[in-house]
């Protein structure tokens, strides 16, 4: 049975993009693209048996044929549906090397999949979200959302590829914004300043409080709330911080 609406999230982890998963499938059925299916095999499990409704499909975000062939599955699982929510959660191979030790391979890991990644999931998901905006029943705007990080303003040492990439997905975000809310889709960028409270990083900061590390499922909340946004107030930028960031 097609469905009128959809979630789409693109880099479903064991962190945010599962989080973010979960929040929006109490509102719409959620497609999962990840590389390895392994990242979303156990959580489309878990939603469909809680009543939700997910799918997971094995995707190279950074490769336009692996990216058709997501989106051709989609339509033959959701046929006509609009997309209400699409959310850029991928990043490529994260490199922390002094400048005059890396290769050109080093300073272009994130690129493919951090830019040029999220260039082609826009493009596969623009369309989607544009005829959710002439949808006239739907209760919010259409919305693209891309996670970024502190690297996408502040460039440290040590940091040259990955900050480059995501100072280059910020401006993405920014010009798909400005060509885009005019036509009714809400585009906003998420600035995660801060360690994500996820199995990876338990032993980080663990003599700190648990406001020192940021919570996978308040992003989902935030996310959530830039979703139901009106037309008469679109945030474009969020800082996403816990409590106790030096700053």
């Amino acid at each position: 049975m097609a469905s009128k609406a959809i979630a789409i999230v693109a880099g479903v982890g064991p962190g945010t993009g599962a989080a973010v998963a979960r929040k929006f499938t109490a509102a719409y059925p959620v497609v999962l693209l990840a590389r390895n299916p392994a990242n979303y095999e156990s959580l489309v499990e878990e939603i469909n048996k809680s009543g939700g409704k997910a799918m997971g499909i094995s995707t190279d975000v950074s490769s336009p044929e692996s990216l058709k062939a997501a989106f051709d599955k989609v339509k033959e699982e959701h046929e006509d549906a609009t997309i209400a929510a699409a959310i850029f959660n991928a990043s490529g191979r994260f490199v922390r090397k002094p400048l005059l030790d890396m290769a050109v391979e080093d300073f272009i890991a994130g690129y493919d999949v951090g830019v040029k990644g999220a260039f082609l999931f826009s493009q596969s998901t623009l369309p989607g979200l544009l005829k959710h905006a002439e949808d006239k029943e739907a209760k919010y705007p259409p919305t693209l959302i891309f996670t970024g990080a502190t690297a996408s303003i502040k460039a440290n040492a040590l940091m040259s590829g990955f900050a480059t990439a995501k100072f280059a997905l910020r401006a993405l975000s920014t010009s798909i914004a400005k060509e885009f809310a005019p036509k009714g889709v809400h585009v906003a960028h998420a600035i995660i300043d801060g360690v994500i409270d996820i199995e990876r990083t338990k032993e980080w900061l663990k003599d700190m409080p648990a406001e020192a590390k940021i919570g996978p499922e308040d992003i989902a909340d935030a996310y959530w709330h830039l979703s139901t946004q009106s037309r008469r107030c679109f945030t474009n930028e969020i800082d996403i911080r816990p409590m106790l960031e030096k700053w």
